[in-house]
């Protein structure tokens, strides 16, 4: 009778621990399905933010200085020009007109329909007397690609800040840039320090 009821607590003790242990491998399952939905989120996070939301920028030479320098990493918003037009000044980035396969950066300066006036250096928006306020250029242009652009409906005339070395709307077979094809406003520059981009002159 006692070799019996040994038996039977064998039995039931087995009994408990087979469903300790089949808990807690459910439990284990249900942690590792957790995690990889959280990783499968997080990745299709990433992807979204980075093809739909943000652009990040690398800068591979000085035609932008000083606002940006060459290694720079830079921060642009795609949904910028959602709900608005890009405007003057704003910096931009955009499929090169001459080979879409290459990102650019650039200043922009002329808005469609506009007549863009470049003499000695200087820009004329439609037949101004007075030259834009131009504070951000590195230095004094030295009148490369004087000229007159009529800038053609919703395309843009864009310039390197750094102008005497810039490849830019001047110096392009295709001068403008066409609003479907700019990809997004640059923010900010986050490496290798944090600065805002300035664009309201």
């Amino acid at each position: 009778m006692e070799e019996n009821k040994t038996e039977k607590q064998t039995s039931e003790e087995e009994e408990v621990l087979e469903q300790e242990a089949s808990a807690g491998r459910k439990q284990l399952k249900s942690e590792i399905i957790s995690w990889i939905k959280v990783v499968v989120f997080a990745v299709l996070l990433a992807f979204v933010l980075a093809n739909f939301v943000f652009m990040n920028a690398y800068i591979p030479s000085g035609s932008m200085k000083n606002t940006l320098n060459e290694k720079d990493r830079v921060m642009g918003f795609r949904l910028s020009y959602m709900f608005s037009e890009p405007k003057r000044f704003d910096v931009i980035m955009f499929k090169w007109p001459d080979d879409e396969s290459k990102d650019f950066i650039k200043r922009i300066i002329g808005l469609p329909g506009e007549t863009v006036t470049l003499k000695n250096g200087k820009v004329y928006i439609d037949g101004s007397d007075v030259p834009l306020d131009e504070p951000y250029l590195r230095e004094t242009p030295n009148g490369m690609g004087d000229g007159v652009y009529q800038v053609p409906d919703h395309c843009y005339f864009v310039l390197g800040d750094n102008r005497n070395y810039s490849k830019d709307s001047r110096l392009w077979e295709h001068k403008y840039v066409n609003e479907d094809k700019i990809l997004a406003k640059a923010i900010f520059r986050f490496y290798p320090k944090f600065t805002m981009i300035k664009t309201d002159y």
